[in-house]
């Protein structure tokens, strides 16, 4: 099951790859490898996420690195 849903994501950010390149020839090559970086980063989370649901999200990580902070500060 994991596999499918892992197929299916990888051809959904390639489908968008696909749809939004041609609209990216008109713009400057720093756009396009912006977009592509951040399509691949979104495809490798995605990987991460199907395979690893329960790993920290960015809320958890925050509140792991502040929460000394906070505890120092209310003495």
């Amino acid at each position: 099951m994991k596999w499918g849903v892992l197929l299916g994501s990888l051809l959904l950010v390639l489908a968008m790859i696909l749809y939004q390149w041609p609209k990216l020839n008109q713009k400057p090559k720093r756009d396009k490898l912006a977009f592509l970086t951040l399509s691949i980063l979104g495809g490798i989370l995605a990987i991460v996420l199907i395979f690893f649901p329960s790993i920290a999200n960015p809320t958890q990580a925050v509140n792991w690195l502040y929460e000394p902070l906070g505890k120092i500060l209310k003495k």
